[in-house]
C-alpha cells in the first residue's frame, strides 16, 4: 500500500486528497530514479501542484517539470504553483525510462519520480513502488520496478559529481 502524505492540515473543511508519493531513501550513490508518485487521475494541471508541495524543502523551488506527453492531459507550458512559475516540459517517453516525471531546481538538482499509473491497484502500486526503489537486487537501476508505499515526502538532493540528484537529509 502506498503511503500518503496530507497535502494541507485538516480545517472544519473536508480535508483535501493524500498526495501519493515515495522518495528513495537516502544513499552515497546517486540513483535513477529518485521516488515513486501516484497521482489520482492524468490531469496534471490538479496533481501537480499537491505533488510539488509534498516535496521536501530541502529540494528547493522545482521551476522545470518534464513529463511523458502523450501520459497526461493537455496543460499550458508554464503554470504558477506556491507562488512561483513552473516550466511544463512534454516529450515522448522514452522505452529506458518510461513514465517518468523530472523534477529541475535550479543550483539544487534534477529528481526523477516514476509515475504509477492512477488506475492502478494498490497491490500493483505497491509492487511497482518496492521494483522502483530497491537498490539491492541486482540490475536494480529504477527501471520497471514497483514502488513501495512511503507516507512521507522524503529528502531532496544536490547535484553530485554525475550531475544527478543525491538525497541530503530532509530534517
Amino acid at each position: 500500500m502506498i503511503a500518503t502524505v496530507p497535502t494541507a492540515p485538516s480545517t472544519l473543511s473536508p480535508p483535501l486528497p493524500l498526495v501519493r508519493l515515495r522518495l528513495a531513501p537516502h544513499g552515497a550513490l546517486p540513483r535513477r530514479i529518485d521516488g515513486v508518485w501516484w497521482p489520482y487521475s492524468r490531469d496534471l494541471l490538479i496533481q501537480l501542484p499537491k505533488m510539488l508541495a509534498a516535496l521536501p524543502r530541502a529540494w528547493g523551488d522545482i521551476t522545470g517539470v518534464t513529463v511523458d506527453a502523450a501520459a497526461w492531459s493537455a496543460a499550458p507550458g508554464r503554470m504558477f504553483v506556491a507562488n512561483q512559475v513552473v516550466r511544463l516540459h512534454k516529450a515522448p517517453a522514452s522505452p529506458h525510462a518510461p513514465d517518468r516525471v523530472v523534477l529541475l531546481s535550479p543550483g539544487l538538482g534534477r529528481w526523477d519520480l516514476q509515475v504509477i499509473p492512477p488506475d492502478a491497484t494498490e497491490e500493483a502500486a505497491a509492487l511497482l513502488t518496492a521494483a522502483a526503489l530497491d537498490d539491492r537486487r541486482p540490475g536494480a537501476d529504477g527501471e520497471a520496478r514497483s514502488p513501495a508505499p512511503t507516507a512521507a515526502a522524503g529528502p531532496r538532493g544536490r547535484v553530485g559529481p554525475t550531475g544527478r540528484g543525491t538525497r541530503a537529509p530532509r530534517w
